[in-house]
């Protein structure tokens, strides 16, 4: 069992990244930690630390059930550029290596985010 996000289209040959729900949080986890946010302080993940107190364009991504929803064409549109930049850094740590899946599936949902925001799509969470 585990996690889709695909964009809202009427093309089942659109592009989509699957996780299984420990993955899922193991890449929200490094995600979070690009932006100097500990998950497991917010509220949501365990902590009592609110999402109102961060600033992030990932916070909707981050801050997201797991299972269910959308992000809004205007969510993704914000998150892409962030990723990207997430993306580049990760490939110049040292521990490049350890971080390759996440890379590799920041890298898909890059593709998916992009045709979203391309086709005024929100990305499905299933």
């Amino acid at each position: 069992m585990g996690l889709c996000l695909f964009p809202d289209v009427d093309d089942i040959d659109s592009p989509d990244i699957s996780w299984s729900y420990s993955g899922f949080a193991a890449f929200r986890r490094r995600l979070a930690e690009a932006e100097g946010v500990d998950l497991t302080e917010m509220w949501g993940f365990g902590g009592e630390r609110p999402w109102s107190d961060v600033s992030t364009t990932l916070e909707p991504l981050l801050d997201h059930p797991d299972d269910a929803g959308e992000l809004s064409p205007a969510e993704c549109a914000a998150i892409l550029p962030r990723l990207e930049e997430v993306i580049d850094e990760w490939l110049s740590e040292g521990d490049a290596a350890t971080l390759s899946r996440h890379i590799e599936d920041a890298r898909q949902l890059v593709v998916v985010l992009r045709l979203c925001v391309e086709k005024g799509a929100a990305v499905l969470f299933g």
